[in-house]
């Protein structure tokens, strides 16, 4: 019994991680990291962490490769729309999907060079760190004497991307956004069922009916949470209707498809899937070209929550999404890792971003917290890696 208690915690620790960091900063904030305005937050304010996370997800189960231009590339794209929408005076969806071409443009040329010319990753990327910084920069300096483009009139771009869902004023309770963490709730639990359901109908193993009925309770209390707190804040924000459309749809690719499998695969021995028949190439070039999408995906996230494109737009982006993952136990080495850990990972690092610009931490001490946060999980990581080699 106390093995499998033991087994639980090891599993969940990030999960208890989170949870304690984030009543260690209800306690420093004295209630103030409760409010449903700081739920809002949460959710607005680290969005981009999650959408890119997901894509150096896929990235870092090749073989812990990374994309260290993508914080630049939201610069770059970001100046561009602004041109398009605000200098142009083109329509938001024409915009848009210039947006989205320039990053399927970029993300087809970043995977050639990696999959096909054999360009170590980090060094493709870097380029694109350098270069897609000066150039978005030089764009914006080009198109405005302020080196920042306005999207305030930008409407329905906004209400797209920042806007929120049966709006109504804070502090109003809203009815939609409640029905709606009902339903969440209701979809979770159906789902945990199921899947129980169909292991013990394979002759799988399956977690215990206790353990099932403690996971889908400690999710309804988080969902329901989450929607008492956004129905006081205001709304559902259209943001987080993005975030989980694409959590959702991530995690399906990872572990229900073929495809999705040999990201895996490939991580753990490259060689060895080749030889058995796996394109290897083509999925290290779909591991970029998807990076390169979310991206653009992130931007349009990014320029409305700014309602503005500059030149600091983007800045230490990949990092985060780095630590999102690697705090959320994607290996660094590759082969390992999951879309539910990431969200756990991006969680923590919104968190940690949050609380302590609440408590008025310097900038560079959070810097050095989120380090330090880094290298605990990846020699985590490692020594887990070690005791499991032993076994």
């Amino acid at each position: 019994m106390d093995g499998k208690v033991l087994e639980i915690l090891k599993k969940n620790a990030m999960l208890i991680i989170l949870v304690l960091v984030y009543v260690f900063f209800i306690i420093m904030t004295k209630g103030g990291m409760f409010e449903p305005l700081n739920f809002n937050a949460l959710i607005t304010q680290n969005a981009y962490v999650f959408v890119l996370a997901t894509g150096m997800l896929m990235c870092m189960l090749t073989g812990g490769n990374i994309d260290l231009s993508c914080g630049s590339f939201v610069c770059f794209l970001g100046a561009i729309g602004g041109i398009l929408m605000t200098v142009k005076q083109m329509s938001p969806g024409a915009s848009i999907a210039i947006m989205l071409l320039v990053g399927v443009i970029y993300g087809c040329v970043l995977g050639f060079l990696i999959a096909y010319v054999n360009v170590p990753p980090w060094i493709a990327t870097l380029a694109g760190y350098l270069a897609f910084r000066g150039w978005g920069t030089a764009l914006l300096a080009s198109a405005s004497t302020t080196g920042s483009i306005s999207f305030a009139a930008q409407k329905t771009f906004l209400n797209i991307f920042s806007g929120k869902l049966f709006s109504t004023p804070v502090g109003e309770f809203n009815i939609p956004c409640f029905v709606a963490g009902i339903v969440c709730c209701v979809i979770v639990v159906l789902v945990n069922v199921v899947s129980r359901a169909t292991k013990l109908k394979k002759g799988y193993e399956a977690e215990s009916m206790v353990s099932l009925i403690v996971k889908s309770v400690l999710s309804i209390v988080a969902i329901m949470l989450f929607a008492v707190k956004l129905a006081m804040a205001g709304g559902i924000p259209t943001v987080l209707v993005w975030v989980i459309v694409i959590v959702l749809v991530y995690s399906f690719i990872t572990s229900k498809t073929t495809a999705g499998r040999y990201f895996y695969t490939i991580g753990g021995n490259a060689e060895a899937t080749r030889l058995s028949g796996v394109d290897t190439k083509l999925i290290m070039f779909l591991a970029y070209l998807n990076m390169a999408v979310l991206t653009a995906v992130t931007t349009f996230i990014v320029t409305t929550r700014f309602q503005a494109a500059n030149s600091t737009a983007g800045t230490n982006f990949e990092m985060d999404a780095i630590a999102a993952c690697v705090v959320g136990g994607v290996s660094a080495y590759g082969g390992s890792g999951n879309i539910f850990g990431m969200v756990i990972g991006a969680t923590l690092i919104g968190v940690i971003n949050l609380g302590m610009s609440l408590t008025g931490v310097d900038a560079n001490w959070q810097k050095i917290v989120k380090g330090v946060v880094l290298l605990a999980a990846v020699v985590f990581d490692i020594i887990a890696a070690k005791k499991n080699a032993t076994k």
